[in-house]
């Protein structure tokens, strides 16, 4: 989609080709060692020495960025209590879960106080207890050190959670910007899921009726926008019947921003996932052979 390539140009590792980008003032071809000064950075790829302890990983990065003594001690003390990993400080990072190498990852990336922090796909691969530690962690140093978080995610219910402003971005295009609950907002009403076992004459028969916003098939399932659902639920039902389909299910939920990526892009989400996670097992096992 563009995410990846998005934060190799704002942190100045990959020159764009057209256009200008600034942080926090700073032009990232101009003045790069003014942007690098200001931002932390975290990578999908782990960046950590898995032979050293959590604090040495911190204290090498402390002293490339010229970090004294004392304030290294204070600086590392401070970030690791952050991410809740204070208690183990002393331990070697290959011992770390998945979920705690990210949080020394994000702990490295804020080592400097830096004033922007990049963060690219920091919960992929986690499973749904870890990711939403690290939801609250991310929350925490967004209040705590009073940094920007610019954060890149395929889960949608990440960037609702976790954003103020969240960009849809397909093929490098930037589709649609906005705080997640105007986004949802442009959907507008309401989604009934329907399923039933060959949803494709409903989904024809419901693209004709001008009350309908929106269908989308896909397996056993129909997602249908709406106004006021539970008003059209009975004629969606009477509609079905009238086509000899069988209803299994129905629920009536609002829009989410999958809804939205799926209305600006024509697909949803979970397409791209397959494909990301594909890429981290080639990449496993490519570190795993050498």
């Amino acid at each position: 989609a563009g995410k990846t390539t998005t934060i190799k140009m704002l942190t100045t590792l990959l020159r764009p080709t057209e256009g200008e980008a600034k942080i926090c003032g700073y032009d990232v071809v101009k003045q790069p060692s003014q942007v690098r000064r200001v931002i932390g950075v975290v990578f999908q790829d782990p960046a950590l020495d898995d032979r050293l302890t959590g604090w040495e990983n911190l204290d090498f990065h402390a002293r490339l960025y010229g970090l004294g003594r004392r304030e290294r001690e204070e600086r590392i003390e401070e970030v690791l209590r952050l991410v809740g990993l204070i208690e183990w400080a002393d331990e070697l990072v290959e011992n770390y879960s998945g979920g705690m190498k990210r949080r020394l990852e994000i702990a490295r990336g804020l080592i400097h106080w830096p004033k922007v922090l990049f963060l690219d796909e920091p919960t992929l691969g986690l499973d749904v207890q870890t990711r939403r530690a690290i939801w609250e962690y991310i929350l925490a140093l967004n209040r705590r050190e009073g940094v920007t978080v610019f954060l890149t995610t395929h889960y949608m219910e990440e960037a609702d959670y976790l954003s103020h402003r969240v960009a849809i971005i397909d093929h490098g295009r930037i589709l649609a910007v906005d705080e997640p609950r105007n986004l949802k907002d442009m959907i507008g009403g309401d989604v009934v899921i329907v399923g039933c076992s060959d949803p494709r004459p409903l989904a024809e028969e419901l693209r004709r009726q001008s009350w309908v916003k929106g269908v989308e098939a896909r397996g056993g399932e129909l997602s249908i926008c709406v106004d006021h659902g539970e008003k059209k639920i009975p004629e969606i039902i009477m509609i079905a019947e009238r086509l000899g389909v069988s209803v299994d299910s129905v629920l009536l939920r609002k829009p989410t921003l999958e809804d939205v990526y799926l209305r600006f892009t024509g697909r949803r989400i979970r397409e791209e996932t397959v494909d990301i996670v594909e890429k981290m097992r080639n990449r496993a096992m490519r570190r795993w052979r050498r």
